[in-house]
């Protein structure tokens, strides 16, 4: 019950306590108009959306507080504040649009300062009026403040992150592209020699060598461009719902002249789930798993194989599927499974000569991007001369029903 004794300030303070559901709801329908989300993502939890009535609270709070407490002594609404400026700058919001925000919070709680003190007829001094008029500026400014350094110290590290990988990738890009074009640039040199052009046995292998550099370019700067895409912000993935098994036979069909010339079997079990997912991240991830696997396939072995699949869960409500892609290859030893997904890091780049392989060590950096990308985790299972097991792990809470029709083009 709101008591005239409790003064002016105490109570407009009471009045939007009391209120305070009303003015958040106002409050969120104006956010909407403002930000560039989908109006259930502008508080996409019940977590955030608390944040609304909870700030409005603390602000009446701090009208009838002593002069001398602050607003921005309060660690709790502080932190409240600074995971809006993180979530703000996750919707890839604009500073100006944070601004505005607090700026339609302030106006909704002076409107209503006014219409309440008219309605009650309420007659204050106008040093009371100025007071509480001033504490309401301040909380709220207060608030903005923290949310904008918070935004503006995400965004710093952002660019900052951007920029190192830029640095990263020019020094990657201009490490593995050095050899091939140093020896095509020997390669150049030598067929320009009298000895090289009278000799055709030393001319087709001069030849030679020039091709596989070509090709090994052409690869890298490939891979190079997936890596660019991979890091940007904008590239966003394209969702849609699509059967794995679409995406696994596909890439079946397209590494099957390289399983053959290996001896590999390559195969799909039944059972892989239709997700919402970007196929086309999806299908580079098997790709990338499965041509390893085929690399690296052990030739000791009689019969070697290449098998994706689904892991089986009793859990009718669960909240992500696990895929598999396992093999009876070479394995891998303990001491390297940490880093292979590292760029530029290969395990048996010591056996290229004897499996007549090659390689840059890009393929599972490439895979770890694309998983984080998809909103997944992926771990690597391995017994050397038994194979390798990488277990994926996707979200599939949006997991299409089995009596859907599921519809997607590869990319």
């Amino acid at each position: 019950m709101i008591q005239a004794a409790d003064g002016y300030a105490g109570v407009v303070s009471q009045l939007i306590v009391s209120e305070r559901l009303t003015l958040a709801d106002s409050w969120l329908t104006r956010l909407r108009d403002v930000l560039t989300v989908e109006p259930n993502e502008v508080f996409p939890s019940e977590h955030l959306l608390d944040h609304i009535p909870s700030l409005i609270v603390e602000i009446a709070v701090y009208l009838r507080a002593p002069a001398d407490e602050e607003i921005a002594a309060n660690a709790a609404v502080i932190d409240k504040a600074r995971e809006l400026g993180t979530l703000r700058h996750a919707q890839k919001a604009s500073i100006h649009q944070v601004l505005r925000e607090y700026e339609i919070l302030g106006e909704l709680l002076e409107a209503f300062v006014v219409t309440e003190t008219e309605r009650l007829g309420l007659q204050p001094s106008p040093s009371d009026c100025f007071e509480l008029l001033r504490r309401l500026t301040r909380s709220v400014r207060a608030l903005m403040r923290t949310t904008v350094e918070t935004f503006i110290s995400q965004y710093t590290t952002t660019i900052q992150e951007r920029n190192e990988r830029i640095k990263a990738f020019n020094r990657m890009a201009s490490h593995e592209l050095r050899s091939p074009i140093g020896t095509l640039t020997f390669a150049a040199t030598l067929l320009n020699t009298d000895v090289v052009q009278s000799d055709p046995e030393r001319l087709a292998k001069v030849a030679t060598v020039v091709r596989s550099n070509v090709d090994r370019l052409s690869w890298l700067v490939d891979n190079l461009q997936r890596l660019v895409r991979l890091s940007d912000a904008l590239d966003v993935p394209s969702q849609q719902y699509i059967d794995l098994s679409t995406i696994a036979t596909e890439v079946v069909r397209q590494l099957d002249e390289m399983a053959t010339a290996k001896g590999v079997v390559l195969r799909v079990s039944s059972g892989l789930p239709a997700l919402l997912i970007d196929p086309a991240r999806a299908e580079l991830v098997l790709l990338n798993l499965v041509s390893n696997a085929i690399k690296y396939c052990d030739p000791s072995k009689q019969t070697c194989f290449v098998e994706i699949g689904r892991v089986a869960s009793d859990d009718e409500y669960e909240r992500a599927c696990v895929i598999y892609v396992r093999d009876n290859g070479l394995g891998i030893p303990e001491d390297h499974r940490d880093a292979i997904f590292d760029r530029f890091f290969r395990a048996h780049a010591h056996l290229d000569g004897e499996l007549g392989v090659s390689g840059t060590g890009l393929g599972l950096a490439i895979v770890n991007e694309c998983i984080q990308a998809l909103g997944g985790t992926i771990r690597c299972e391995s017994a050397v001369g038994q194979g390798t097991t990488f277990l994926i792990t996707l979200p599939c809470d949006q997991e299409k029903p089995p009596d859907s029709t599921v519809t997607a083009t590869l990319s």
